[in-house]
């Protein structure tokens, strides 16, 4: 994993939850993982890591994703054994 995902990762897992983690970093970090990424309706994103296919909403106008999301992911990234 390169720094840039590892930072990532990091920045999910931080405490209190930052508001500030861009969306195009954190779908990086999905791809690094392994992810396969797919375009779903409107600004929906599917992503297909673990076995397991998940929506995501990708932000806008604004390009960081919201606090609620990165604690979706934290969790489901953290059921699955990755951890920072």
């Amino acid at each position: 994993m390169q720094k840039k995902h590892r930072t990532t990762l990091d920045r999910i897992f931080a405490r209190p939850v930052s508001g500030s983690i861009r969306w195009t970093d954190v779908e990086a970090l999905f791809i690094a993982l392994g992810a396969e990424v797919s375009e779903r309706e409107g600004s929906r994103i599917g992503i297909f890591l673990f076995n397991e296919v998940r929506v995501f909403h990708r932000p806008h106008p604004s390009p960081d994703t919201d606090k609620g999301a990165i604690v979706s992911i934290r969790k489901w990234l953290e059921s699955h054994g990755i951890k920072p």
